[in-house]
């Protein structure tokens, strides 16, 4: 067997016999349940394991996979019950079910998907090449669709057009589009590294995921192959959705308000500054608009350089917080009023 060296000493068997760990989370998503687990299950690549996290679970979606893993014996060349576990826990969030799926895998590449997404059928195979050509790196990612009104679009990731696979600056990427250029649905990562890093913060219950490939992005390399492989899911009923359109998450659950500890990699950091500005000013501003929020979110928008952000920002933040607000409200409900003509008479 040979043996790759990682910079910080730590060694991995050889990638000829890559597998992987395949973590999905599952609370309420009986809905969806089923296609993920499928798409896992019809991989081209076969060498994984799927452990399936229920959190609790209220819905029948664990009895949906408990009745799948007994009816079919075979899904596609896998054997299903040879391939697929399932961990029963209380409700403690996706953070903690995570952590707990990849404290039981027994291989060293993490692959994690969220059980209302999707894989495309050669996702795997196609990640274990940009493994074997980009060894070094401790995450890698692959771009992948968003999903809205069944119609799919490729993420605006901020790499090149002409990209086609490799090691990347994550910060000056993200800073781009501010759109995630590794996604937790299509994201891999070694289980020494997600163990270096204690994994997901468990007390954060938006942009856990950020903080994660943050942390790991600024100590190791990250790796991209710029092909959409994975489906991210916006047709979800919002009553299942892991993540809030309408209410405001408390400043200690939020990955915005925690991030002091980058404070003095920040000062150092121009890539990482840009990027952190670019999304306080984006996402504060409803925390900015709630009076019970507002001195939280005053101090984050304080660290801003504000010189560097776009005019049409810095007017903004600027205006009367009574204009804003009204301003606010009356996108919503014409945002609302849109959906509805176009989809509503369906």
């Amino acid at each position: 067997m040979s043996i790759t060296k990682h910079k910080n000493g730590v060694t991995y068997p050889s990638l000829l016999n890559c597998m992987f760990s395949v973590i999905i989370p599952l609370y309420n998503k009986a809905a969806y349940i089923e296609k993920a687990l499928k798409s896992v299950l019809n991989q081209s690549f076969h060498e994984f394991e799927v452990i399936i996290v229920n959190d609790g679970s209220t819905d029948n979606g664990v009895h949906i996979v408990e009745y799948f893993l007994r009816s079919q014996q075979q899904e596609g060349n896998i054997s299903v019950k040879e391939h697929v576990r399932i961990i029963n826990q209380q409700n403690k969030g996706v953070a903690i079910a995570r952590n707990n799926g990849v404290n039981a895998a027994k291989y060293e590449y993490i692959a994690f998907l969220d059980a209302d997404d999707w894989w495309h059928k050669h996702y795997l195979a196609e990640m274990k090449q940009l493994i074997d050509k980009y060894p070094d790196a401790a995450l890698y990612g692959s771009s992948y669709y968003q999903v809205k009104h069944e119609q799919r679009v490729k993420a605006e990731i901020g790499v090149n057009p002409d990209f086609k696979m490799g090691y990347i600056d994550y910060c000056k990427v993200y800073a781009k589009t501010l759109c995630m250029p590794v996604w937790t649905s299509a994201a891999i990562i070694r289980k020494p590294i997600f163990q270096e890093e204690k994994g997901f913060k468990p007390r954060l219950k938006l942009g856990e995921d950020f903080d994660l490939w943050i942390r790991v992005a600024l100590n190791h390399k990250v790796a991209l192959l710029n092909k959409p492989l994975a489906f991210y899911n916006h047709d979800v009923d919002i009553k299942t959705r892991g993540v809030r359109n309408t209410d405001l998450y408390q400043p200690e659950e939020h990955y915005i308000f925690n991030l002091g500890y980058l404070e003095s990699k920040e000062r150092n950091n121009a890539a990482l500054k840009t990027l952190l500005d670019a999304l306080r000013v984006y996402v504060l501003l409803p925390y900015y608009l709630n009076k019970p929020t507002r001195e939280a979110a005053l101090y984050e928008l304080d660290k801003v350089a504000w010189e560097q952000q776009p005019l049409k920002e810095r007017i903004r933040y600027r205006s009367p917080i009574g204009l804003l607000r009204l301003h606010s409200q009356l996108m919503q409900i014409g945002s609302r009023a849109k959906q509805f003509v176009k989809h509503g008479t369906k």
